[in-house]
């Protein structure tokens, strides 16, 4: 009986790993077809819409879902030529690199107090940033635009700027506090004793090794203000201060019976942010990784 157990007992293991391998290949390729189904579903529409720019009214309307025949790119030179686009782009591009800045530099400081000191009402306060992230900027649009207004910022960039920083605080908090509790406390006490000040090891030593998580958190509210739509929608009323999302929702009614141009012109206003959301995408996924790990 011993003689026969043993070939058994030695081949089981064997047999389950196969078994687990045979799974596993086998779930592989329906996976991947998922995977590829659900990217197609995402692209589609872009692809429609950069395609759809090529094509003139007449083609659309015999076959809105054809390639163009022939090609036409006069519809992308009559946006790029438009000086009114690229004040637009313009005014997008303050937006968003000013609303980056203020978050970063108050996302950092605000979570190095958090990360790094004890002091009563840190868990609170910590909670109160949580809780930012339940309340988006459409629930308080009403009172937001009667502060704006108040404020007399209306029709201006700064209207627009200064609540995007505010709504996107709590997400830049919530990142950066685990990246900056996980500095060694040693590495502080050793530059106590070299003599350096709190400010001088929050700037040589903090923000050096925060970069991951400030890259992410500047990453997001770069592309947030820069898809920004409900509050400029409220705040900005003169043409010339519009922003892109904005434009392409006057562009699209102003030329409401040209179909062609209005995709090329939305074409056109969603490659910054796709550019620049592909260059940082690893950037924004290691930052969360670090943030989780936190």
């Amino acid at each position: 009986m011993a003689t026969m157990t043993a070939p058994l007992t030695a081949t089981t293991p064997r047999t389950r790993k196969n078994k687990n391998k045979s799974k596993i290949g086998a779930a592989g390729p329906m996976t991947y077809v998922i995977a590829y189904a659900f990217v197609g579903i995402c692209i589609a529409p872009v692809l429609y819409i950069i395609i759809g720019g090529f094509r003139t009214n007449a083609q659309i309307t015999s076959d809105p879902s054809g390639f163009p025949s022939p090609w036409r790119i006069s519809n992308y030179v009559d946006v790029l030529s438009s000086p009114m686009f690229w004040q637009q782009i313009g005014n997008s591009a303050i937006s968003a690199i000013c609303t980056t800045i203020g978050v970063v530099v108050l996302g950092v400081m605000a979570s190095y107090v958090l990360a790094r000191y004890t002091f009563v009402g840190r868990g609170a306060m910590y909670s109160l940033f949580a809780a930012g992230l339940m309340f988006p900027m459409t629930v308080a649009i009403t009172p937001l635009y009667i502060l704006i207004k108040n404020l007399g910022l209306t029709n201006s960039l700064a209207g627009i700027i200064l609540p995007q920083i505010a709504f996107a605080l709590p997400t830049t908090v919530i990142i950066l506090v685990p990246f900056l509790r996980a500095i060694p406390k040693e590495l502080e006490e050793a530059a106590a004793i070299d003599g350096t000040s709190r400010l001088g090891f929050f700037f040589r030593m903090v923000v050096p090794l925060s970069v991951p998580g400030v890259v992410t958190t500047g990453i997001l509210a770069f592309i947030g203000a820069w898809n920004s739509y409900m509050l400029p929608l409220f705040v900005l009323n003169n043409e010339a201060s519009y922003t892109l999302p904005l434009g392409v929702q006057a562009f699209a009614s102003q030329y409401s019976v040209d179909t062609a141009r209005v995709l090329a012109f939305t074409a056109l206003s969603m490659i910054p942010a796709l550019i620049f959301f592909s260059l940082f995408e690893r950037r924004i996924v290691g930052g969360l990784t670090g943030a989780v790990k936190g």
